[in-house]
């Protein structure tokens, strides 16, 4: 399928047909209208579609099968209950991502609705915006502030970022690594501010009021790192936040810890939940308490969490990271068309039915 803001030759066609995939076309091209971009760094911005959904956590609970609570993972095939610490685009053979060379493997936790009676329905996932054509899944960012600024990760890296435990709010204001966005409005609409940067519509907890056009939720990774560990006991403590303190959404200009010298790319995750077919309020709890929960529990909100493993292939993150490459348009790089890569996918090996209504949360927590 091609995206309707493109516009092609026939010898680009046939291209297409042929390759079934496009290289650095320009896919987010209503993202590029207004003022100019300016300064020298890339952003990277692109879809990746569901690979799979299953209680598996191969950071956390590596071996686990089932693990303690359900994902939503997107990325390359070799996702698995236990993932080694290698070079991990050298096992998989496709990847559900806009990039073909982005065989990494990215989850984050389920949202569930639950009822009036106590029983609990999985909210599903939309494409997001401008990724018309993806299976549900993830977007995923990328961003440096310039050529040379940030060293992309080494095979075998991981990390995570959030505490599913948490129920408490860290105050960071426009720092805050995580947000929800409540679309006030269908097609994404009521804010064109940044993720985490609308100060009525973005919030650290779950939005108390229905969302007439479903809910985003956002994560942001460290971006220092020691430049030693590919990984650590908890996941976390190789990789830091700058001086000062987490930063907003793309400001990676912060100076990076004595303990974490190495800038890496800032990674951030970006979901889009189709909440619009729960927002009935005489399904809502009686007290009118929004009555979303994480997979893990969480009736706050503040418990979202990320895992992220590194399987790029080669330099090519490094190589955008210093070009200017921006959002998908990145002729470093090769473009798949979502027909292509939502054909990449992941035995399910945890057998439950995802779509059912529920007594209890997959697991086993009550979400109380």
């Amino acid at each position: 399928m091609l995206w309707p803001s493109r516009v092609v030759t026939l010898s680009a066609l046939a291209s297409v047909v042929a390759a079934q995939y496009y290289e650095g076309y320009e896919g987010d091209a209503p993202m590029l209208r207004g003022p100019a971009r300016t300064g020298p760094g890339a952003m990277l911005r692109f879809g990746c579609s569901q690979v799979v959904v299953e209680r598996l956590d191969p950071l956390v609970d590596p071996g686990m099968a089932p693990s303690s609570h359900m994902h939503q993972i997107v990325g390359g095939n070799a996702f698995a209950a236990s993932m080694p610490v290698t070079d991990i685009s050298k096992l998989g053979s496709c990847t559900t991502c806009h990039f073909k060379e982005d065989l990494s493997n990215y989850w984050t936790a389920n949202l569930y609705f639950r009822a009036r009676n106590g029983s609990y329905k999985r909210v599903p996932q939309m494409a997001n915006q401008f990724n018309d054509g993806d299976n549900a899944g993830i977007t995923i960012y990328y961003t440096s502030s310039g050529p040379g600024k940030s060293t992309a990760f080494k095979p075998g890296f991981r990390m995570l970022t959030g505490d599913s435990t948490e129920r408490k709010s860290d105050n960071l204001g426009k720092k805050m690594q995580q947000c929800y966005r409540c679309y006030t409005a269908e097609n994404f609409g009521g804010s064109p501010n940044s993720p985490c940067m609308d100060p009525k519509l973005d919030t650290d907890y779950f939005p108390k009021q229905p969302c007439v056009g479903g809910i985003r939720s956002n994560i942001i990774f460290p971006l220092c790192w020691d430049g030693k560990n590919l990984d650590t006991p908890n996941h976390k403590d190789h990789v830091s936040h700058p001086v000062g303190g987490p930063t907003s959404f793309a400001v990676v200009t912060g100076e990076c810890p004595s303990s974490h010298p190495v800038k890496i790319p800032q990674v951030m995750l970006e979901v889009a939940w189709d909440t619009r077919t729960f927002n009935n309020p005489e399904e809502w709890p009686e007290d009118g308490s929004q009555p979303f929960y994480l997979s893990n529990g969480d009736h706050t909100g503040f418990g979202q969490h990320g895992d992220y493993v590194f399987g790029w292939q080669g330099d090519s993150l490094q190589r955008a990271m210093d070009s200017a490459c921006y959002l998908r348009n990145c002729s470093l790089l090769t473009g798949m068309a979502p027909t292509v890569k939502n054909l990449c996918q992941v035995p399910v090996t945890v057998k439950e039915d995802l779509d059912a209504w529920l007594d209890e949360l997959p697991g086993g927590p009550k979400g109380m």
